[in-house]
This record gives structure tokens, C-alpha cells and sequence, in this order.
């Protein structure tokens, strides 16, 4: 016993060491929500935009290589899949919807501040819009890409859809870019948030909204959450080049914004018309009153 008593007995010159490991973490996220002061992110724009040279046009045609390269990548890697039949068409669809955009959104701190970089990244889902058209119209061949991008494999699907999807991106990289938490949201709630909804929605939709049986409560759920949390991320992200400040404010309208798109999207109408536009629309409707 008195061993024991010795074993837990406090040193009387030490002082014990009581204190919560979840404070230094709680008060690390509080100090990320905190304003960015303007002369660091000016700094750190800076030495981003010379990334890879001093000369920021070939700098940014080199983000551009890189960012197109990445995107045909994982085209391309989709298309196999759906070739091969790895993956039910549906889902390889969605997985194509889901990557694509935000793996795009990780390669923009490559490119330059300003109107510069955002048109030099613009250009690269800008050569998708156009591709979708030519495809769309019969005009391009091309059966794997078909077969990856649509629901039941009919070409004139892609001048809907993923046109719009291309659209989305290409107006959120040339108008808002980078620093707008407009654009953020657009991409976000449209990849992630749509992509879980439907994800979600047929493996654990059975509970249908009383307004549409064709939307389910659980896929509503996700598509609010998925497109919430990706936000966030990238909102982290975005601020740690300090493109942007990451506050309690703007992490309040990213919530705000994807309940509005989940609603959006749940509604018989955005089906009819199609996620990929009115969503997007709803982002930037919403993100203009709340940011």
C-alpha cells in the first residue's frame, strides 16, 4: 500500500501537468479563423505567383500544363473504368462529377493572383465546354467519354450536364477565381455535394421528401454535409496560401449555402432543368447575401 501511495504521490518542487490536450488544438482552429493581416497575403501571393519562374506568363502556361494534365488524367482514368466495367455506370459517372472539378480547384494556387491567372485557369475547362459541344452535336466521336459523363450512353446528353458542369467552372475561375468564397461554394456544392446525393440517395434512400419521391431525405443530408465540408476544406486551404481569410462568418455562409442548394436540388424542378445549372445558381444567388 504505501508503495503504491509513493508511486502516485506528486513530487512537492514539480508542477503537475493538468491541462486539456484538446485546448492547444481548440485554440489552433480559433487562431485559423482569425482575419489574415493584408500585408502577409500580399506576401503570399507574391511568392506563389513565382512558383516555377519569375515570369508569371510562363508560369502560369506551366500551372496550365500541369492543371490539364491532371484533369485529362483522371479523365482518362474514368473512362477505363467505365470501359472495363469496374464500376456500375452511375456511380462511375459520379465519381467522374466528384474529382474532377475539386482536383482542378487543388492545382489553382499554381497560377498567378489577379485577372491573369484566373483566365489562364479559366482556359482549361473552357477546352471542355468546347469539347462537349463538338461531342454533343455528333460532330467528335468518342464512345469511352460518352459512356463515363452519361446516364444511359446518348451522346446529346453531354450538351446538358456536363456542359453545364464545364460552364461552372470555367465562370467560377474567371469571375470569382480563387478569393471568392462565391466561387468555393459553386464548385464545391456542385462536385461534392451533388455528387454524395446521388452517391448516398440510392443506397440509403429509402425514406423519400413528402414533395418528391424522387429524392430521398438521406441523399438531401448528404448533399447539404458533403457540400458544407468541402467548402470548408478548401476554405482552409485557400487561406493557408492567403488567398482568402477563414472566418467564423464565412463558415456560417458555406452552411447557409449548401442547405439553400440541397433544398434546390431536392426540388422537382431541378431535375427538370438540371443539378449541374441550378445549383451553381443557387450558389451564387445565395453567396451574393451572405458573403
Amino acid at each position: 500500500m504505501a508503495l503504491a501511495i509513493g508511486f502516485f504521490t506528486i513530487p512537492p518542487n514539480s508542477t503537475p501537468n493538468l491541462r486539456c490536450p484538446l485546448k492547444k488544438d481548440a485554440f489552433n482552429f480559433i487562431h485559423l479563423l482569425k482575419p489574415t493581416p493584408r500585408r502577409r497575403i500580399r506576401r503570399e501571393l507574391k511568392s506563389v505567383a513565382a512558383m516555377f519562374t519569375d515570369n508569371v506568363v510562363v508560369s502560369d502556361l506551366i500551372a496550365g500544363g500541369l492543371s490539364g494534365g491532371v484533369a485529362l488524367s483522371l479523365l482518362k482514368l474514368w473512362e477505363q473504368t467505365a470501359k472495363r466495367g469496374i464500376f456500375d455506370q452511375k456511380l462511375n459517372r459520379k465519381l467522374v462529377h466528384i474529382t474532377l472539378g475539386l482536383a482542378f480547384m487543388l492545382c489553382w494556387p499554381m497560377f498567378s493572383p489577379g485577372r491573369q491567372g484566373a483566365i489562364f485557369a479559366a482556359l482549361i475547362p473552357a477546352v471542355n465546354i468546347i469539347k462537349m459541344l463538338l461531342m454533343g452535336l455528333g460532330i467528335w466521336k468518342d464512345d469511352a467519354t460518352v459512356k463515363s459523363m452519361t446516364r444511359d450512353g446518348d451522346y446529346r446528353e453531354l450538351l446538358k450536364g456536363p456542359l453545364y458542369y464545364a460552364s461552372t467552372i470555367t465562370l467560377a475561375s474567371a469571375i470569382y477565381w480563387r478569393t471568392s468564397p462565391i466561387a468555393i461554394a459553386a464548385v464545391c456544392n456542385m462536385c461534392a455535394g451533388d455528387g454524395m446525393a446521388d452517391i448516398v440517395g440510392r443506397r440509403f434512400g429509402g425514406q423519400k421528401l413528402p414533395y418528391n419521391k424522387n429524392k430521398s431525405v438521406n441523399g438531401s443530408i448528404a448533399m447539404a454535409s458533403a457540400g458544407f465540408l468541402a467548402s470548408l476544406g478548401f476554405m482552409i486551404y485557400y487561406s493557408s496560401f492567403g488567398f482568402m481569410e477563414a472566418s467564423m462568418k464565412t463558415v456560417l455562409g458555406f452552411l447557409i449555402l449548401s442547405a439553400a442548394a440541397a433544398l434546390v436540388e431536392s426540388h422537382p424542378l431541378s431535375s427538370e432543368l438540371d443539378d449541374n445549372l441550378t445549383v451553381p445558381l443557387t450558389a451564387v444567388l445565395v453567396g451574393s447575401l451572405v458573403f
